[in-house]
C-alpha cells in the first residue's frame, strides 16, 4: 500500500465521517441560535430553558436521518470490504 493511497482511505473516512455529523450538526446550530433568540426576547437566562430543546432538536433530527446515516455507512462500508483485496499489496 502506498502513502497515497493510505491517505486517500483515511481522506475518504473522514469526509464521511463529516457528511454524517454535518446535518446534525447543523440542526444544533440552527436549534442553538433559536433559543438563543428566544432567551434574549424573553430574558429567560434559565440553563435547562437552553439544553432541553436542543437536545430534543437533536433527538428528533438523529429519528429523521438515521436511515440515511445507515444507508450512507453501510454502502462505505461495503466499498472497503469489497476493496480489502487491493490494501493487502
Amino acid at each position: 500500500m502506498t502513502p497515497e493511497f493510505a491517505v486517500q482511505i483515511i481522506r475518504q473516512a473522514l469526509m464521511m465521517a463529516l457528511w454524517l455529523s454535518a446535518p446534525l450538526l447543523i440542526i444544533g446550530f440552527i436549534a442553538g441560535v433559536l433559543i438563543s433568540l428566544l432567551q434574549i426576547v424573553t430574558s429567560i437566562q434559565d440553563s435547562a430553558f437552553s439544553a432541553v430543546p436542543r437536545l430534543a432538536a437533536f433527538l428528533v433530527g438523529l429519528m429523521f436521518l438515521m436511515p440515511w446515516m445507515l444507508k450512507k455507512l453501510t454502502a462505505y462500508t461495503i466499498t472497503i470490504i469489497g476493496d480489502v483485496g487491493r490494501y493487502a499489496h
